[in-house]
């Protein structure tokens, strides 16, 4: 079990090792570095107390959780970020928007009005904004949390026709990226080592993968937060570094 709030860390770490020169400035390059890092921090009190899904016998994740208390808990997080800086708040509340872009949920309609006058808002609180760089910047943010999911949702080590059906054809909207016009594309090549198409990275770069095994029985023993709270920490290193061709299989 991964905590939401430490894969966004190594969103961080992606966007922290990424060649700023590749967008059209070094503007607001902390703010959203700090955008990377703290983009999930809304899972923090989440993922303390894992809930149980009863009718699929395992945990809820980040994409099954129950709505409410997920919409209250993006807001709150929000609300933190832009605390802090308004132009990350704004990619955070953009980020958060497009996972109901073609929704028809009241609750997420309710959450989407809220946050485009957020949004207002906050752009009142800066200053002209370049929008094609804000675009870069925003496209960079979903690139990061895109390519630290293909780090905690495949196997280490996964073969491309075994990999997470979200990325086998590549990371979407990252074209601009890469100087083949192609999405940036990923390829685990061991079980500690990914290969990245192009050159979005300044230099090959390692990053630590934190997560909890919590064994089935534990849980039917125990209950899913004593065995939770009880399981042991690990770290599994992964290093990221140009593919030897810009194509993948």
């Amino acid at each position: 079990m991964i905590k939401q709030h430490d894969h966004a860390f190594l969103s961080g770490e992606i966007v922290k090792h990424f060649d700023a020169s590749i967008v059209r400035s070094n503007a607001y390059w902390d703010e959203l570095l700090h955008a990377s890092y703290q983009h999930d921090r809304s899972w923090i009190g989440l993922d303390t107390t894992p809930v149980w899904n009863d009718a699929v016998h395992r945990p809820f994740t980040f994409s099954d959780y129950p709505l409410i208390p997920k919409l209250v808990f993006y807001t709150r997080g929000i609300d933190e970020i832009s605390e802090v800086h308004p132009y990350a708040g704004l990619l955070c509340s953009l980020h958060f928007s497009s996972f109901f872009t073609n929704t028809s949920d009241p609750d997420c309609l309710r959450f989407l009005e809220k946050e485009a006058l957020r949004q207002t808002e906050l752009r009142k609180r800066l200053p002209p904004l370049d929008e094609d760089l804000f675009q870069e910047h925003f496209t960079l943010l979903q690139f990061s949390d895109d390519f630290s999911l293909y780090m905690c949702l495949n196997r280490p080590g996964v073969s491309k026709d075994e990999e997470h059906p979200w990325f086998k054809n590549g990371f979407k909207h990252t074209e601009g990226f890469n100087h083949t016009d192609d999405p940036l594309k990923g390829q685990w090549t061991g079980p500690h080592d990914i290969v990245m198409t192009g050159a979005p990275f300044k230099h090959p770069f390692t990053v630590e993968l934190l997560y909890k095994e919590v064994g089935k029985s534990s849980i039917l023993h125990d209950g899913i937060v004593k065995a939770y709270a009880s399981s042991g920490m690990y770290s599994h290193s992964i290093t990221i570094s140009r593919a030897g061709t810009d194509r993948l299989v």
